[in-house]
């Protein structure tokens, strides 16, 4: 059962399964070529709200020593927020910091049901940025405790290594959260990347 917490915004209902902080671990195996990466790493990722209508999301991984007795080295971070899709009306704040000039539309679970797609679903946004110069946008869906992602658009600096699109599914199963992650990378085309289970920490 998923306790919904005091003040969660009506729009984040279907996203309530991922709050909280979660960590565990998992596997990058990636092929290059002829050559395959193939690491475990740990991972703790983060789930917030903030009473605006949209998940915070943080992820932190770390590669596990390869020679026993050695030291965690740290990988990467990402950041982003996740929220339902829809049009940003008058009761929405921004764009910038212009305050919201009316009530929000989406305020109870029945005004929430009206977002629902076609397959039973709501519709995703995703922004994730990384500290590597690349920054994507997912759409996708949840649908009960689903989720699945697809880059829309992908935007690298001048300086940041080819990357051109990825695929994101994550699912509670068990009480554990699973994620899998497929990247077109390198001038490679969409294949498999990595993917972890993880247990609520906190």
């Amino acid at each position: 059962m998923i306790e919904l917490p005091v003040g969660l915004p009506a729009e984040l209902v279907p996203l309530s399964w991922l709050l909280g902080v979660w960590e565990g671990s998992g596997v990058i195996d990636y092929k290059i070529g002829d050559e395959s990466v193939t690491r475990e790493f740990g991972q703790r990722v983060s789930f917030s709200h903030d009473g605006l209508p949209h998940l915070n999301y943080t992820s932190y991984t770390w590669l596990f020593p390869v020679e026993e007795g050695g030291d965690p080295v740290p990988l990467t971070t990402e950041t982003g927020y996740w929220r339902l899709a829809r049009p940003r009306g008058e009761g929405d704040p921004g764009p910038a910091m212009l305050p919201a000039a009316a009530e929000s539309a989406y305020t109870d679970a029945e005004q929430v049901e009206a977002l629902r797609n076609a397959e039973g679903g709501f519709d995703l946004e995703v922004p994730i940025v990384h500290p590597d110069g690349v920054t994507e946008l997912y759409l996708g869906q949840v649908k009960g405790p689903r989720i699945d992602l697809a880059t829309d658009a992908v935007i690298r600096t001048s300086g940041a290594k080819p990357y051109a699109a990825a695929t994101r599914l994550y699912g509670l199963v068990d009480g554990h959260l699973l994620w899998a992650w497929d990247i077109a990378a390198l001038g490679q085309d969409l294949r498999t990347h990595a993917s972890a289970r993880l247990a609520k920490a906190g």
